[in-house]
């Protein structure tokens, strides 16, 4: 439990530090006003969260992992914010967490993640070794229960496909993480969205709060896109759109 706190302590510093918030507010004011309605699916320290807030949008705050949900729940009280304590996935039911304790961040419900993070370079010494059984919901359920939100950000390791499998509607915009030690995660969830209407793409490498493309991409150039990126890239997060003025 120690490390556990340790690590989501270091985490609020370096996620919830000053001079990130008006970086990710300018960047995610595009998606987000005041009044919108907005969904953190895998909300982690909340400092994506925290910006929408701040933007004036109502969060749905979606984070399964008890040390950490303690931590949103300090660091965006006051806030008009609902907090879901589950994984979410294509269909309601139960599923198994795998915990890092020492990166409480890469906590994943895809086995096929930590065995592609295995050996992988920039996966160096991560090990799961804990597991929680939890409800699993589905974003429709969220949709039905909340309404519609204005934006969805996905980042739940290696999940995101089957996140995305339990949404019929799309909102205005949403984004989902990809990684490079798991491209074909990363191409079903853009197969996803193309089925869900969104034809408006781009991404944003790491903790980089700017497109990398200066125009938005089709599925087909996004996808082609993801391809060519070295291992090093390691991560990122590819951003959908109806209104592709909103990605470029």
């Amino acid at each position: 439990m120690m490390a556990g706190a340790h690590a989501v302590g270091r985490s609020l510093r370096v996620y919830h530090a000053p001079a990130r918030r008006p970086v990710l507010d300018l960047f995610y004011a595009r998606f987000i006003g005041p009044g919108a309605l907005a969904f953190d699916v895998g909300c982690h320290v909340g400092d994506r969260a925290a910006s929408f807030c701040r933007l004036g949008a109502r969060v749905v705050a979606v984070e399964p992992q008890p040390l950490l949900l303690r931590a949103l729940r300090l660091v965006l009280r006051g806030q008009d914010v609902v907090f879901v304590p589950s994984l979410v996935g294509a269909a309601p039911g139960q599923a198994v967490l795998r915990l890092n304790t020492a990166n409480p961040t890469v906590a994943t419900a895809s086995d096929a993640f930590i065995a592609a993070a295995q050996g992988a370079p920039g996966w160096e010494g991560q090990r799961w070794d804990r597991a929680m059984t939890l409800p699993v919901t589905t974003l429709d359920a969220l949709i039905a229960t909340h309404g519609m939100p204005a934006f969805v950000k996905i980042d739940v390791e290696g999940f995101e496909a089957t996140v995305l499998a339990g949404l019929s509607v799309a909102p205005r915009a949403l984004s989902f993480e990809f990684t490079t030690i798991q491209r074909d995660v990363a191409r079903q969830a853009l197969e996803r969205c193309v089925g869900l209407g969104f034809r408006a793409f781009n991404a944003c490498l790491g903790e980089e709060m700017a497109f990398a493309s200066p125009a938005p991409m089709d599925a087909l150039t996004m996808a082609r896109w993801l391809e060519a990126l070295p291992d090093a890239a390691n991560s990122g997060d590819v951003y959908a759109a109806q209104d592709a003025s909103l990605l470029g």
